[in-house]
C-alpha cells in the first residue's frame, strides 16, 4: 500500500507521552498505531469502540486510579486468578 498521506493533529503532550510508553512496550510506531485506528475506523463504518460519558461512579473509580489511591495489589497472576475466583 502506498503510504504517501500526511496527518498533522495537536494533543496534550501528556496524553502523547503515557500512549508513547504503551505503545513502546507493544513495539508499535506511534504511526502504526494512528494506522491500526483508521483502518478499524474504516472497516467498521464508525469508532471501533464504545465512546460514552462515564457515570459518577466510574468517574471516581477512575481518577482514584489515575492518582495511585485505593489501588489493590497481588503479587502475581496465581493469587489474581485466586482472588478473582473466589
Amino acid at each position: 500500500m502506498n503510504k504517501s498521506a500526511t496527518i498533522q493533529a495537536r494533543i496534550d503532550p501528556s496524553v502523547k507521552i503515557k500512549a508513547q510508553r504503551i505503545l513502546n512496550k507493544l513495539n508499535i510506531s506511534m504511526s502504526e498505531a494512528i494506522t491500526i485506528f483508521l483502518t478499524q475506523v474504516s472497516l467498521t463504518k464508525g469508532i471501533p469502540f464504545e465512546i460514552k460519558i462515564p457515570n459518577e461512579l466510574t468517574e471516581e473509580t477512575l481518577r482514584k486510579a489515575e492518582n495511585g489511591e485505593e489501588l489493590h495489589e497481588v503479587p502475581d497472576v496465581k493469587q489474581l486468578f485466586k482472588e478473582l475466583n473466589s
